[in-house]
């Protein structure tokens, strides 16, 4: 009797030398049953799945087709392998249409017949790998798009739950990536203004000398260009959440408007001095180490202090590797081709990585791969070059893998000494085009113009003659 941990196999043919010959070639390494017409085979899997099943193509009454079809109705899972003289190989090809994984042409090589089984059992293995963690990704508890089951997940998620109950400041810190707007919303979600509205803006973003006016609005003329009076940012946010993203880059003499906002709960538009009262709870976040930054002179001790009232830190991605499976699963189903999932080793490589972008960063990657896979699994050489093992160590990116993050991420990954160099790859890839550049840099035009002039990078020398 063969060992019960051995993969099942089935063959069946109406010939009894091939049940011998195949019960031979198979009998050593899997527990082989034996069936001599379809017929006896459809009694057999009325009953019993196989994890793969090899089947002849002619045989009389049921043949290799009604199996494969009955195998793919009751037991979906399972593998089938066809059988077929060399005349027969068009219909083997009609029956992998239908689902067949793939055929055996007479007369075979006894190695070859090991080598299609071996490799069935592994499409199976990886279909129920991809298919456990499609299931575990739908129990995944989903915290207003914040995923994971990790215990630093959960410990993150319950303390916004408890920094939403209670209506003070809330201050996100954490790396580039790691999910501080999804936070964010997490936290007006669950408070008592969840009802009300939801205000995001990047103060990193935002031309320093239109913070204010974005910020606390303005009169009409107060500047050139304005031509009609406008609300600012803390009035939309007026009984709702108002989440000033990488606060740590305001300009000092707009942190100090920023407080007294805080304080006295009011703002004057510019151009006028008629405060506006306002109701706004403010949630805070920046990837810069506050504290560093005010004894650095950066950043007001004081706005820092009244900012600093409930701190959640975000973890990055590597504290949490159990989580990247699921999250690149769920990045997969979003990318919206019919793809099965990832090989083992792609996962592994995917594990293994440092994630400098964090969630961010693996999202790109698993949309990369989504595109050029050829399918049905995404594979390791799918991935963008950078997840390489002997990239997988966590230091800073070459230059021209730098071109493929956001400009945040590099600076993250590699701080400002290859700022130039980033720069550079991004003009190179982008043929100096600033406007497709800025796009992958997660910026705006101007913003990366200022940049560009800052470095001495000079997108003219970039453009590609027609």
């Amino acid at each position: 009797m063969s060992a019960p941990d051995k993969p099942s196999v089935l063959v069946v043919d109406d010939k009894e030398n091939m049940l011998k010959l195949f019960s031979r070639i198979l009998g050593d390494a899997y527990a082989v049953t034996t069936a001599a017409d379809g017929e006896r085979a459809l009694g057999l899997l009325a009953s019993r799945e196989f994890d793969v099943v090899v089947t002849d193509i002619q045989m009389p009454g049921a043949d290799g087709f009604a199996v494969l079809r009955e195998v793919k109705r009751r037991w979906p899972a399972t593998e089938v392998v066809l059988v077929t003289a060399y005349a027969s190989i068009p219909k083997a090809v009609e029956a992998m249409r239908e689902g067949a994984y793939d055929y055996l042409a007479k007369p075979f090589d006894p190695d070859e017949v090991a080598l299609v089984v071996a490799r069935a059992l592994e499409q199976r293995r990886q279909r129920r790998e991809a298919e456990g963690l499609k299931q575990q990704l739908a129990a995944a508890p989903d915290f207003h798009g914040l995923l994971g089951t990790s215990a630093a997940m959960r410990q993150t998620c319950a303390l916004l739950t408890q920094g939403a109950a209670r209506d003070f400041t809330v201050l996100l810190t954490g790396e580039t990536g790691t999910g501080k707007e999804l936070a964010a919303r997490a936290v007006h979600a669950e408070s008592p203004r969840k009802g009300r509205p939801f205000v995001a803006v990047n103060c990193g973003a935002l031309p320093a000398e239109l913070v204010e006016s974005e910020l606390f609005g303005h009169a009409k003329g107060a500047f050139t260009g304005a031509t009609v009076a406008k609300a600012g940012l803390f009035e939309e946010a007026h009984g709702g959440t108002l989440f000033l993203d990488e606060a740590g880059d305001l300009p000092l003499a707009m942190q100090v408007k920023l407080n007294r906002a805080l304080q006295e709960k009011e703002v004057r538009r510019v151009g006028t001095t008629q405060p506006i009262n306002v109701d706004v709870r403010v949630v805070a976040a920046t990837h810069r180490d506050l504290q560093a930054e005010v004894s650095a002179g950066r950043f007001r001790e004081d706005l820092y202090y009244r900012l600093n009232v409930f701190t959640v830190r975000m973890p990055a991605l590597r504290e949490r590797r159990e989580d990247i499976p699921l999250l690149a699963m769920h990045f997969l189903a979003k990318a919206g081709r019919p793809l099965e999932g990832f090989t083992p080793e792609a996962l592994r490589t995917l594990t293994a990585y440092a994630w400098p972008g964090n969630v961010r960063q693996l999202e790109n990657a698993v949309a990369r791969a989504v595109a050029v896979a050829p399918g049905p699994r995404i594979r390791p050489e799918d991935l963008p070059p950078e997840l390489s093992p002997s990239s997988s160590g966590g230091g800073p990116l070459p230059a021209e893998s730098l071109a493929k993050m956001p400009y945040r991420e590099a600076v993250d990954s590699a701080r400002d000494a290859v700022s130039r160099e980033y720069l550079v790859a991004l003009m190179q890839e982008f043929g100096g085009n600033v406007t497709h550049a800025a796009e992958r840099a997660g910026m705006e035009r101007e913003s990366l113009h200022r940049l560009l002039k800052r470095y001495g990078v000079r997108s003219d020398d970039f453009k590609r003659s027609e």
